[in-house]
């Protein structure tokens, strides 16, 4: 395990970014994975994929971004549109990629859209895209995640406007801290921690749902009782605009707002739709593994996300029936404060105590990819080497003597964890949760992501055009990535457009690593020259 993660990018190709990308052009079967450089044994089917993808995207978002979307939306009608549509984005986003996946096969290319950005492109995009996720995306997941563990704590005890004490960002950084050490111990003690977390997410939703069928039964069968959920799902109209209270008291009022306005503030509630539905983009990942992944591939995404789909729109359904509306929209833990409201704060602190685990399983699972995306970035020489560095702190010493064993040399780890990797997402995590918040960081998660998605959805759209010889397995209806492409580039414009400064620290963060690139380029040129 730790030669391989010293030797084999993980987030990129084999082949370094000096020497030209190979062509897929030529047919590649089954057999021929082996001289690609697969060490994957080909033994998944559709349904271990299906449920595989079903545990990647289903994860904290679905208790925790109801209350960001529902603010920027003028009813429970219109937040549930959203979450459709975040849908629709990411089946097709989805379908887009596995397109990618099996025409541009190998386990060399299972690193996200980084090498396809690079295939398309050029290597500057796929640089780019790496440093994005390693000092943008991840880091703001890992610490949206963190807030959202110690506001889950907060909520069960009925507290849910603290997000912005120095408090509960130093503890938010704690978690943070806890859950790194433990990726910190080894690749073994990490799996076996994130299997624990797997099943108390889908044991949460169904809770959700089976208390919001209770309340609509108790409430269709009894219409006078009103201390039981909320009132408002049987009240009042669903699609009718209602002033929506904000996190800092305010109200929107949404009769006053211009086309614009109301662009902006639905593309916001889209983020936050689409941190919910995260982890499609990674369904390529298992295709290494499938026996045939051109047709088992798109068939589990599209059973899968639909699935995924409906369990949304169902719990967000719940939330609504569960709580009064002017509630949903001020909370970050939707979910404690529905099961708080609905049966008392003891079964509050269950509930927190469920979401705090599947929150935990987000955060390990996410701070696993993070170090290893970093180790990858060095072993492609666009970080320093120091992050390439497996089982301890520093910079390892080469071992002089070669006839020392290795079980008793001190300078051979005893872990295969990327500690000083996982310590760099931990630090810029933590300056993340220190001059962030939730809803700020949803929106600047989703500008850095859906900018790269936006491009290399776009780029398989122009593959067709530049190579149509390309022997693609799976080829959804043009249709498909038109879609994406056209929804997520407006989404990014707008949501720019809607949170500027947002999108200046994003641009200057690329400013950075395209001086480095360029930097590193010049310097590798002076050396062989």
């Amino acid at each position: 395990m730790a030669s391989d993660g010293e030797t084999r990018p993980l987030l990129a190709a084999h082949e370094s970014d000096n020497e030209p990308i190979p062509s897929p052009h030529d047919d590649v079967t089954a057999a021929d994975d082996n001289a690609q450089g697969s060490s994957f044994s080909k033994n998944l089917g559709t349904a271990e994929a299906f449920a595989i993808v079903i545990s990647i995207v289903i994860g904290s978002g679905i208790f925790t971004s109801p209350g960001s979307i529902d603010t920027h939306v003028p009813s429970p009608g219109a937040a549930l549109v959203v979450w459709l549509i975040g849908g629709v984005l990411a089946w097709t986003g989805a379908s887009t990629m596995a397109e990618l996946g099996t025409a541009i096969p190998g386990e060399g290319y299972l690193g996200g859209v980084q090498p396809y950005l690079r295939y398309i492109f050029g290597d500057v995009f796929g640089f780019l895209a790496a440093w994005t996720w390693i000092v943008a995306v991840m880091p703001a997941t890992l610490a949206i995640l963190s807030i959202v563990f110690v506001e889950s704590i907060y909520s069960a005890a009925g507290i849910t406007d603290q997000a912005d004490r120095i408090e509960h960002k130093l503890l938010s950084i704690l978690i943070l801290v806890v859950i790194s050490v433990a990726n910190s111990i080894s690749t073994k003690t990490s799996t076996r921690l994130n299997g624990f977390f797997v099943v108390t997410k889908f044991t949460t939703i169904a809770a959700v749902v089976i208390a919001g069928l209770v309340v609509v039964i108790i409430q269709a069968t009894h219409p006078n009782r009103d201390d039981v959920g909320g009132r408002d799902w049987f009240t009042k109209p669903w699609f009718g605009n209602r002033p929506t209270v904000n996190p800092d008291g305010s109200t929107t009022d949404w009769g006053h707002l211009s086309s614009w306005e109301l662009l902006g503030h639905y593309s916001t509630a889209l983020y936050g739709a689409l941190w919910a539905y995260s982890g499609w983009d990674k369904a390529i990942y298992i295709s290494a593994e499938l026996s045939a992944p051109a047709k088992q591939l798109p068939l589990a995404i599209n059973s899968a996300i639909p699935t995924i789909v409906f369990c949304f729109i169902t719990a967000n359904t719940a939330y609504y029936i569960l709580l009064p509306w002017d509630i949903v929209s001020t909370t970050d833990s939707v979910a404690v404060t529905a099961i708080t409201r609905l049966l008392g704060q003891g079964f509050g602190i269950v509930a927190a105590v469920l979401i705090c685990l599947v929150v935990a399983g987000s955060l390990l699972g996410n701070s696993f990819v993070a170090g290893r995306m970093a180790v990858a970035a060095a072993n492609q020489d666009w970080l320093p080497r120091i992050f390439s560095q497996l089982g301890q702190v520093g910079i390892r010493k080469r071992v002089e003597q070669e006839s020392e064993s290795a079980e008793n040399s001190p300078d051979v780890p005893t872990s295969d964890a990327p500690v000083n990797a996982i310590i760099l997402s931990t630090i810029l995590s933590a300056l993340y949760i220190l001059l962030g918040n939730f809803r700020a960081l949803l929106t600047f998660n989703g500008l850095g992501e859906y900018s790269f998605f936006f491009l290399t959805v776009l780029g398989a759209i122009v593959l067709r055009i530049r190579e149509p010889g390309l022997r693609r397995p799976y080829r959804p209806f043009i249709l498909v990535p038109a879609i994406f492409a056209v929804v997520s580039g407006f989404v990014v414009i707008r949501g720019a457009i809607f949170a500027p400064v947002l999108a200046v620290v994003l641009i200057v963060l690329w400013i950075i690593g395209g001086l480095l690139y360029w930097g590193r380029k010049e310097y590798a040129r002076r050396r062989t020259s």
